[in-house]
């Protein structure tokens, strides 16, 4: 904005330069001049320090144009990546099977047993026939690691058969296959193709590339608006090196709320955050942020998950629990402890088991949890029970 003491200082100045210029450049004794030469060397100066003015506000007025401009495109920008950052899935069924299963018993009393704390790791024979202190799916002993895979992915969607069943045949469904075992790739694949091929869905299904929740990040960001489900299909059975593992098969079914699917959703799944680096301060941060997708404040949370975490994150871990609402405290459930550590499947579990847990009644829950790698970082993941629908 121009100053007013700068421009008034100015026509002072102009004033004054005509006056000399008079004194100067006049050809008659000044007692001798006339008023209408002072009137006309006034009405000049005047004129020039007007238009002066005039080009400097017109100025000024095209940079706060600009600048306007700027901070409405910025706002635009910032509102525009704060509702990106605040996309979601909607959870419409999850299922999942650990060595607290009890045969013939339903899901509500293995999730009792989570939520108690109750241990399925002990010591005992692994699937090849070795000694070792893990967690075992309930499959029949002795069988091979092929055929305890097909048996884990055949309940898996047996599971949600119901649910898929009352979806319209072309709705597309993107597959994420997320399996720790000693087979190898290819053969994983052949016996999911065998799996799927034997089920009873319709519903065309193709497999994407990818494991973790930088997967489920990634479809966020690139089909938020897509008409495909997400199938997670994630197990680690038979594993290569089973001491202090967890057999564990986990599925969960998740769909854009813009999306085709007209099932009711259980759950809202928000953006997961992973922190940038192995310390306190942003293993909090990606609490923080997490929360902050969810736009949810820590005392919120009704229950926690944490899996996957090595020993040696504990200490920064325990930071982010000191953070955490006092209520809390007893309600986040350590399934590394419980059962041992599911591998690839550590976060499917957890959301597995907080949306079980929504469908019992539970409130706002967080997910802690880590990848196999001993490098790993912290995952910080939301999940908030649907609202009731309008009436």
């Amino acid at each position: 904005m121009p100053r007013l003491w700068l421009w008034s200082g100015l026509l002072m100045l102009f004033l004054l330069l005509g006056a000399a210029g008079v004194l100067v450049f006049a050809s008659q004794p000044l007692a001798e001049q006339s008023l209408r030469i002072w009137w006309l060397v006034a009405a000049g100066v005047l004129l020039g320090w007007c238009l002066l003015l005039a080009v400097r506000i017109l100025h000024y007025l095209g940079l706060r144009h600009a600048a306007d401009g700027w901070d409405q495109a910025r706002e635009e920008d910032y509102a525009g990546k704060i509702n990106q950052g605040r996309r979601f899935v909607q959870v419409l069924d999850a299922t999942l099977h650990t060595g607290l299963q009890v045969p013939g018993q339903s899901w509500v009393t293995q999730l009792e047993a989570l939520l108690s704390g109750l241990r399925a790791i002990r010591t005992q024979p692994a699937w090849a026939g070795d000694i070792a202190r893990h967690s075992r799916l309930p499959i029949e002993a002795g069988s091979t690691a092929e055929h305890r895979l097909l048996a884990a992915l055949n309940r898996v969607l047996a599971d949600l058969a119901e649910t898929l069943s009352q979806l319209p045949a072309d709705v597309p469904l993107a597959v994420l296959l997320d399996v720790d075992s000693s087979l190898p790739a290819s053969e994983i694949h052949r016996i999911w193709q065998e799996a799927w091929g034997s089920s009873a869905n319709r519903q065309p299904a193709t497999t994407l590339p990818g494991c973790g929740l930088g997967v489920l990040d990634h479809w966020l960001d690139q089909r938020s608006e897509d008409r495909s489900l997400l199938l997670v299909v994630s197990c680690q059975v038979a594993p290569s090196q089973p001491v202090g593992t967890a057999e564990v098969a986990v599925g969960l079914l998740l769909g854009n709320p813009l999306g085709a699917s007209t099932l009711p959703p259980i759950a809202r799944l928000h953006r997961p955050q992973q922190a940038c680096e192995q310390t306190s301060e942003a293993w909090c941060s990606a609490v923080d942020q997490s929360l902050n997708w969810a736009d949810k404040e820590r005392d919120a949370l009704d229950h926690g998950w944490r899996v996957g975490i090595d020993a040696g994150h504990e200490p920064a871990l325990g930071t982010v629990f000191m953070r955490l609402p006092a209520e809390l405290d007893g309600l986040v459930h350590n399934l590394d402890a419980m059962l041992g550590h599911p591998g690839r499947a550590a976060p499917w579990l957890a959301l597995a088991a907080a949306t079980q847990n929504i469908k019992q009644g539970a409130g706002v829950q967080i997910i802690f949890s880590g990848e196999r790698s001993a490098a790993s970082v912290l995952w910080s993941t939301v999940i908030v029970p649907s609202p009731a629908p309008a009436n």
